[in-house]
């Protein structure tokens, strides 16, 4: 699907048709068939086969500088409905000299809130700054995805508490998985910041991408959120990692706990077992000829039970 929008004098993000989008238009593309990549390509001179990249969902965040456009990978947090699990997905922006143009395999929670006209100073024709505030709202949604999960930590850590079943530790697992597509994702969304930044004065990219004042703040603050998401992912990580530690040492001793009572039981009841096989012998045998001689024999097995209990019990096996 390709949209294309643009703001216009009063602030409003308007749409516009893609064969009449002048400069200072944004283009986005969700999931495009071949035949919109073709368009795409007709409208902005770009090759199909730089957006055929941004749709592969294995893309690395990156950054090139072409004499025609910049070309920006980043890497954006998603929940996967089939499982109720994060992900990471790739977000591909093209920047040339008009156009400003956004494409993804999948619908994107960090491009809603720009196509709702609801993220504060976004304009489609302030190229740099867009690109900024792109980059910021992936920071704060990645934020937002590891609160989601320490919460989810908790609740099942409650439960783990409280049964130990394996249904909980998969659960783990997985919130595990997503920690580690985060740690990467970020990692390389801050070599891309930090290399926008430090271009930031080069003077034969500032035909295509100008960077004032207002835009490297901006920039800078987006490289400390991101940062700050991946101190976050590394201690929750960490948090994970010693949680599933402790809990598989937890069941390790609670099934050693189980075992040396199964162990005992196992020792007290072959107690009775062996006084009633030794009077089940076909040779005379004390009473048993006596009206007393089971409750005698009975007793003596008790009897001999219960000392091996107190054994047990005061060697702490019982």
């Amino acid at each position: 699907m390709l949209v294309a929008y643009k703001h216009d004098e009063e602030h409003n993000l308007q749409p516009v048709a893609l064969d009449t989008a002048e400069k200072g238009s944004w283009i986005h593309a969700t999931a495009p068939t071949e035949a919109e990549l073709e368009t795409l390509a007709a409208i902005s001179e770009i090759p199909t086969s730089e957006f055929r990249s941004a749709l592969d969902p294995e893309e690395r965040s990156h950054v090139e500088w072409e004499d025609e456009f910049i070309y920006v990978v980043i890497n954006t947090p998603v929940l996967r409905a089939e499982d109720n699990n994060y992900d990471t997905l790739p977000l591909g922006i093209f920047v040339t000299p008009r156009l400003f143009i956004t494409v993804t395999l999948e619908t994107s929670d960090v491009i809603s809130v720009f196509l709702e006209n609801r993220f504060n100073t976004f304009r489609t024709y302030k190229k740099t700054r867009f690109l900024f505030q792109i980059m910021s709202r992936t920071a704060t949604l990645f934020l937002r995805a590891l609160q989601e999960i320490n919460r989810r930590t908790e609740t099942i850590e409650t439960q783990v508490r409280e049964s130990m079943k394996n249904k909980e530790f998969f659960q783990l697992l997985e919130l595990q998985k997503s920690l580690t597509y985060f740690t990467s994702a970020l990692k390389a969304n801050g070599i891309v910041m930090e290399k926008l930044l430090r271009l930031r004065n080069s003077v034969q990219q500032r035909p295509i991408l100008k960077m004032y004042e207002e835009d490297e703040d901006l920039l800078e603050d987006v490289i400390v959120e991101n940062n700050q998401a991946i101190e976050t992912v590394s201690m929750y990580s960490n948090i994970l990692i010693s949680m599933m530690d402790a809990f598989a040492s937890i069941i390790s001793n609670n099934l050693n706990r189980v075992m040396k009572f199964m162990a005992a039981m196992t020792i007290l009841l072959s107690m009775p077992t062996v006084v009633f096989s030794l009077w089940g012998i076909n040779v005379p045998v004390p009473w048993q000829d006596a009206g007393y001689g089971f409750a005698a024999v009975f007793g003596v097995s008790m009897v001999i039970m219960m000392a091996a209990a107190y054994f047990l019990w005061r060697r702490d096996l019982f």
